[in-house]
Order: structure tokens, then C-alpha cells, then sequence
């Protein structure tokens, strides 16, 4: 074996317009180096897109849109912040981010988990769907605003709430709105008028703490928190009320 694959290769996106920081680390992949690190990172976008290999990619800096996006055999890890759509049309592996996540967060997400320490933005976990052995998940260490999972068609979302300021929800509106597949987690109370017509609130059972812990164990170990304190809190579990919510609308 090649030694140089299993030393990291560290690569400077400072001053690299995103065109030239992806080839650099699609060049990396092909030649099937394991450890990718790049570091003054400022918003340069799709890194990690498409990237068919199995390096892991960790990011210092602000990546820009789309990161991840259709990933299918990578895992990327984020120091700090990303921004909207991470994790677009995802297949497998895993994204971490240490800090916020933007809008559309998991948009169309086929497999594979995202894992976010803080807050994430609108429309997270939209058309997210599950399909044979595939199965997405997304957990948010903080705070989601409006519309998440909506017309969510399979897999799994976690909102934990951890160190919510009393000011803030921990969703906003239409939560839920056209959903008809997977399953939302709210780690704590939702209102009625926070939520989409087209779910229902429902009590976890023992399957379902036991759906919850097998990967909120992987996100605690991830960032260090206490899966103990976390999971013996209440949680509130939506689900949507028809496979099919906006059949009356067609004419077939």
C-alpha cells in the first residue's frame, strides 16, 4: 500500500475560488488518500459533492452551499458553522457540523446522517425519504425555524433543544406541513398552532427510545455531551396522519 494515501493531505483554500479547492480535493479522493484536510475555508461551495470515494474531509473555516451534496462515500466534519443546503440528495456516511447549519438542511436526503451541534434554519429535512435499506438521519443539537420536515417522506429528525434561551422555540411554524412518511423527535413540548395539518402528535413507546438512542449515542459521543441527561427528558413524536395528505387535490 501506498503510504502517502494514509497521511492526511492538508490543502490551503485560502484565495482558491470553489472550482479550484474541489478539484484539489477530488484529485486527493481518486488517488485514494484517507484523510483530507483543508483549512481557511470561506464559503467556497459543493465541497464534497459527488465525491464517490471514502475519505474523511475535515473542513476548518465556513464552507458555502451544498456541501455534501449527493455524497455517497465520504464523511466530512465542519469546525464551525455551514451554510444552506448540506447535504443535498445525500446517499450515505456522515456530516458533522460543530456549529449552525443554514436553510434546507438535508434537502431530498436519501441516506446517511447529519449531525448538528447548534441551530439549523427553514425547511430543514424538506422531502427528506427512506428506501430500502437506506435511511436518512438528521439531529439538531439546537433550535429549527419554520417548515421542518416538511413533506417529509421518510427517515428520521431530532430537534434536542439543548441550551435554548427562554425567548426561543424549539420549532417554528408548519412543522410537519405535507408530511407523509418518517418520523419527527421534539425533545420537549410543541404547541398546536406550530404545527402542519398534516401530522399527528403522538406519546414515544420503547421502540421509539430505543430508535432515538441508537443514534443520539453517536451524536453525544460525537460532541461530548451526556446521552443520560439528554434522553430521560421528554420527547414528543409527529407523525404524519395520511400516506397520501393532498389526494383530494388530483384527479386521479
Amino acid at each position: 500500500m501506498n503510504s502517502n494515501i494514509l497521511k492526511p493531505q492538508r490543502i490551503d483554500a485560502r484565495d482558491l475560488n470553489y472550482r479550484e479547492l474541489n478539484r484539489l480535493v477530488k484529485d486527493a479522493a481518486n488517488k485514494g488518500v484517507k484523510n483530507i484536510r483543508l483549512t481557511n475555508v470561506n464559503g467556497q461551495r459543493y465541497i464534497g459533492t459527488g465525491v464517490n470515494s471514502s475519505p474523511k474531509i475535515n473542513i476548518n473555516g465556513v464552507p458555502g452551499n451544498d456541501l455534501g451534496a449527493f455524497m455517497d462515500g465520504c464523511s466530512i466534519d465542519v469546525s464551525g458553522n455551514g451554510e444552506d443546503g448540506i447535504g443535498n440528495t445525500m446517499n450515505s456516511e456522515r456530516i458533522v457540523i460543530n456549529g449552525n447549519a443554514g436553510d434546507i438542511l438535508g434537502y431530498s436526503m436519501r441516506g446517511g446522517e447529519i449531525f448538528v451541534r447548534k441551530n439549523v434554519g427553514y425547511r430543514v429535512g424538506i422531502h427528506m425519504k427512506s428506501y430500502k435499506n437506506m435511511y436518512p438521519v438528521i439531529i439538531i443539537g439546537g433550535c429549527a425555524r419554520d417548515f421542518l420536515g416538511e413533506y417529509m417522506a421518510g427517515g428520521l429528525l431530532i430537534v434536542l433543544g439543548l441550551n435554548m434561551k427562554n425567548k426561543n422555540s424549539i420549532v417554528g411554524s408548519y412543522c410537519g406541513t405535507g408530511m407523509h412518511g418518517g418520523k419527527i423527535f421534539i425533545r420537549g413540548n410543541v404547541e398546536p398552532w406550530q404545527l402542519g395539518k398534516e401530522v399527528r402528535v403522538y406519546e414515544p413507546n420503547k421502540d421509539d427510545f430505543s430508535l432515538i438512542g441508537k443514534y443520539l449515542r453517536i451524536y453525544c459521543r460525537l460532541f461530548s455531551l451526556d446521552f443520560d441527561s439528554i434522553i430521560k427528558t421528554s420527547f414528543t413524536k409527529l407523525l404524519p396522519g395520511s400516506s397520501r395528505p393532498y389526494g383530494k387535490l388530483y384527479a386521479y
